[in-house]
């Protein structure tokens, strides 16, 4: 199973609310989506592995941010009996810290209570403390630890999980990260 990465570094522009577009990620984004990866992530993904997650049809959802047409992130789900497993978040190093990951995970947590998910997962490194600061506010909570499950940087993972996401209180709570998005 693939596991959930996210990159953080600051640096660069405010993006403006009106200014950030999600849409569905499509061929034609993914030579900046890989881009991306390759700046972001010690082992990145390869644009055959993205091409075979984007033609994965209902289990898939794959998304990209842009500004002005340009690509400045991404994330992907995995829906499978039930469970949505966040596969993976990147986002430009010049777009970090601007609420470009939050917009994102917005996206996936949606499409997954719109697919009838019950619990959402994911994977971030132990020295990630920003990227578990964003998943907290989701409503992520730590289950376990792999050991070593990013081997390239020989760093343990933790598990997150996300339970009951259809309930009125999930709901509410992407409600207020939306409108906290909205006012920021």
């Amino acid at each position: 199973m693939m596991g959930f990465r996210f990159a953080s570094q600051r640096r660069g522009p405010e993006p403006d609310d009106t200014s950030v577009e999600i849409v569905p990620m499509k061929r034609r984004h993914l030579r900046a989506v890989v881009a991306i990866e390759q700046q972001v992530f010690p082992s990145p993904w390869s644009l055959s592995l993205y091409l075979s997650e984007i033609a994965g049809g209902a289990t898939r959802a794959y998304y990209v941010a842009r500004v002005g047409g340009e690509v400045v992130g991404y994330a992907g789900l995995m829906m499978v009996a039930g469970e949505g497993h966040v596969t993976t978040i990147g986002v430009d190093p010049h777009w970090q810290r601007k609420g470009i990951g939050r917009r994102l995970l917005l996206k996936l947590a949606k499409v997954a209570v719109s697919h009838g998910i019950e619990d959402l997962t994911l994977e971030v490194r132990v020295s990630n403390v920003g990227a578990q600061t964003l998943y907290h506010e989701f409503g992520f909570a730590p289950a376990g630890i792999r050991k070593n499950y990013y081997a390239e940087v020989n760093e343990d993972a933790i598990v997150m999980w996300a339970h009951e996401v259809q309930s009125p209180a999930y709901s509410e709570r992407l409600d207020a990260i939306e409108e906290r998005l909205a006012t920021s």
